[in-house]
């Protein structure tokens, strides 16, 4: 039985263990969010000599990671025993009918208790365990006393699949780098790791059968991404964005960026994963994404034809037996390293185009009675689910394998938000769906104010398309970091914290059981604290007060406000780079001439924001003009089959079709290679500073009354821009441009003036009469 302690004596013990110093207590805010939290008067104090029980010896690992996490606390003398009686901590497996994943926790003065129905349960526990304490246990420092508060929790997470995708292809990621994000994804319960280990940029684990792969593979000189890094390290001051020096290496006179895995270092992650609740899931891409393998065995592709099609690199041969050999023999090694039952094999992003002029994918293509290019691919894909199976694994691809004829075995990783049919199709069709739309979970994405917002709000079995069967085989959501323009880990921490949060957040509470946004944002402080202490460099949340441009008559102030305390703001309006030296934001600031500011927010430890530009421009109100015809209801949309990155540039691509549109938005009948030129008026009811929110994946312009007011152009992912005008009543000319290659999202909204989005009036909306459609 558990320790049993008098009232009075508890007292008394407590001040014993803590010396009479006073004792460190968390204000409890966990994340993500529990389904079920109590909280009671007093504390358990943590002290050392402390003996924990567990109910079997496998949850010995896990002991082992609540040591861990405990090793500022207390000493490593900790007892651990299969003994139940006078323990002061006690974790059993026991069959508690929830979900793989859930556990009950109870703490009181006297005793911790945990039941979980499976490793994965006392794991969540332990996380759970450290949020209830102070994030000062992060750190080793001057020894204090650490209490737990009284609580009775009982939790279950609600999907199985709650994931975090890492390339280590386009840049390298050293073993204690990838353990920092196993530990943070440990933290927020997230218990899969899919590592993308090799690509055209680099391949990352060592097979010993082809050891080219990594003796050359592995390396590279500098490419155009690694150049950009660099370029942007001067331009925005930032260190994040400079290549790691420990992975440069000088070989006969070549600089070469890279680095590998041996196979040693993939059972050190591995167990260190498992430790934690996490399983592993390799992905070795095929058949596209294969240049570094290629370019060390170039008779891997069809004859010749090695290096960059239109789109993508060329993939491997499918019509060589000796190709398919060479995948199968790979695969093999990469089952021996990782034990969980399923390996990811891509099938994403194919350039096809080799394999039309291909005698031997030709021959297969005959050979194998399939009609075209596609079909060679899912023949291939379906070639290697077979041997997949043969060995005792499972494979998943990306959502383009979808109807390729994979069994109810295979799973499916949704990541195009444009290929809205791939979840019906896949559930329909009984395989395992996990989704991490690119709109929503590819965080290496630009971030602005909306990015933690969207991901709470996004629910996959919200499809109304899907039946209640085919919504249990949503395995769960995933976000996925591509690492083309992060160089370092830095770079990495800021771009996931705290989007990796609120993915947690979906993935563990039903969506009834979601914090509202402000509370959750109140929640992230105690969340940020604490990556303070890990010295993890988040981002802070964006800056409020101001929209892009915004517009006045006489004069106007600018009035900012931080979400996060304890930060300073400094700024400058000469369009140089804010600095810590740069002028200090102590409050509203007047202005009364066009001004353009740069803002930058500095945590306490000095690590930088990103850069908020932000126009005021002083300008009377707009003369409305006169209508040179009769008027029509909507805009003129003009579709041109543009492939370029800048809206300037759709005029010159050939059009495709004409349309009158009733907003700002991607007509149903545009879609592939999209320019949009969309022209006519907008009409006012009354004089006013009338407010936009234009959002745009990929480049879009706003242009009123011959001004360019909103630029969102570039190739991008989904990002909004807020911009103001001053407009008389009646009517003023407005050209609206937008480019997209993969079905983007195109959206204007106005602004009201309590801040609130509304549907652009479609009335507010005309065309000239004579306007060909």
């Amino acid at each position: 039985m558990f320790k049993k302690l008098s009232s009075s004596l508890l007292i008394v013990s407590a001040c014993v263990f803590s010396s009479c110093t006073p004792t460190v207590k968390q204000e409890i805010a966990i994340l993500p969010t529990p389904v079920s939290l109590t909280e009671q008067s007093g504390s358990f104090v943590l002290k050392d000599g402390m003996k924990i029980g567990v109910s079997d010896q496998s949850l010995f690992p896990a002991v082992g990671y609540l040591q861990e996490i405990l090793r500022n606390v207390i000493s490593s003398s900790v007892e651990v025993t299969t003994d139940k009686n006078q323990v002061d901590m006690y974790f059993q497996l026991k069959d508690t009918g929830g979900k793989p994943g859930s556990y009950k926790l109870q703490s009181t003065p006297e005793y911790i208790q945990v039941e979980a129905n499976d490793y994965s349960g006392i794991i969540s526990a332990i996380t759970t365990i450290r949020q209830l304490l102070p994030a000062a246990i992060e750190v080793q420092g001057e020894k204090q006393t650490y209490s737990i508060p009284v609580v009775q929790i009982e939790d279950v997470p609600r999907f199985e699949w709650r994931g975090f995708m890492l390339d280590a292809s386009r840049h390298f990621w050293s073993k204690d780098e990838v353990k920092h994000v196993l530990d943070l994804m440990s933290l927020y319960k997230l218990n899969k790791f899919h590592w993308h280990l090799s690509d055209d940029q680099g391949w990352r684990i060592e097979i010993e059968k082809y050891p080219l792969l990594t003796e050359k593979g592995a390396w590279r000189k500098f490419n155009e991404q690694d150049r950009i890094c660099m370029a942007r390290a001067k331009e925005e001051d930032n260190t994040d964005f400079l290549i790691p020096e420990d992975k440069i290496r000088i070989v006969e006179g070549d600089t070469l960026y890279g680095g590998y895995y041996t196979h040693d270092d993939i059972k050190e992650i591995v167990a260190y994963a498992t430790q934690r609740g996490i399983d592993v899931i390799p992905e070795i891409d095929m058949p596209g994404h294969f240049l570094a393998a290629i370019s060390q065995y170039p008779e891997l592709a069809c004859d010749g034809l090695i290096g960059w099609g239109e789109t993508f690199s060329s993939p491997v041969c499918p019509g060589k037996d000796a190709t398919l050999e060479f995948c199968q023999n790979v695969f093999k090694e990469v089952f021996e390293l990782f034990p969980y039952e399923y390996v990811h094999m891509g099938g994403d992003e194919v350039e096809k185009a080799n394999w039309k002029k291909c005698p031997l994918c030709q021959k297969r293509i005959r050979t194998e009675k399939l009609g075209s290019v596609e079909e060679l691919q899912a023949w291939f894909v379906r070639d290697m689910e077979k041997f997949f199976l043969a060995n005792g694994k499972r494979l998943i691809g990306w959502d383009e394998v979808v109807a390729d004829g994979l069994s109810s075995d295979a799973a499916i990783t949704w990541w195009r938000s444009w290929a809205k049919d791939a979840l019906p199709t896949a559930t329909a069709q009984k395989q395992k769906v996990i989704a991490c739309p690119n709109e929503y979970f590819y965080f290496d994405y630009a971030q602005d104010q909306n990015s933690v917002k969207k991901i709470l709000a996004y629910d996959p079995c919200s499809d109304d398309r899907l039946s209640p069967e085919q919504k249990k085989y949503i395995w769960g959501v995933q976000a996925n970091l591509w690492s083309e323009w992060i160089p370092t880990m830095k770079r990495i921490e800021y771009l996931i914290v705290p989007r990796m949060i609120a993915l947690s957040e979906i993935a563990w509470a039903e969506p009834a059981a979601k914090p509202s946004l402000e509370e959750f944002y109140r929640q992230l402080v105690p969340q940020f604290k604490r990556m303070d202490v890990m010295r993890v460099n988040y981002r802070v949340p964006d800056l409020q007060g101001f929209y892009k441009v915004n517009a006045f008559i006489d004069e106007t102030t600018v009035d900012l406000t931080c979400p996060l305390p304890g930060t300073e703001i400094r700024y400058t309006t000469d369009g140089s780079m804010p600095t810590k030296e740069s002028t200090l934001y102590n409050g509203a600031l007047d202005v009364t001439e066009t001004t353009d500011f740069a803002f930058r927010t500095f945590r306490p430890d000095g690590s930088p924001s990103d850069v908020a530009h932000t126009k005021y421009v002083k300008a009377p109100y707009a003369e409305a003009v006169t209508a040179p015809a009769a008027l029509q209801p909507g805009l003129k949309a003009v579709w041109h089959d543009f492939r370029g990155n800048l809206c300037a540039d759709i005029d010159a691509a050939p059009v495709k079709g004409e349309y009158v549109v009733e907003s700002v938005s991607i007509p149903e009948e545009v879609k592939g290679n999209i320019g949009l030129v969309m022209t006519g008026y907008l009409e006012v009811p009354a004089d006013g500073i009338y407010t936009f929110a234009l959002l745009s994946d990929d480049g879009s312009t706003l242009t009123l009354d011959g001004e360019l007011l909103g630029d969102n152009d570039g190739a991008h992912s989904s990002v909004e821009i807020i911009v103001q005008k001053a407009l008389k009543a009646g009517l003023h000319p407005i050209e609206v441009r937008y480019f997209d290659c993969n079905g983007g999202v195109l959206q204007m909204e106005l602004v009201n003036e309590k801040g609130e989005k509304e549907m652009l009036p479609g009335a507010w909306l005309k065309h000239e009469v004579h306007a060909r459609v």
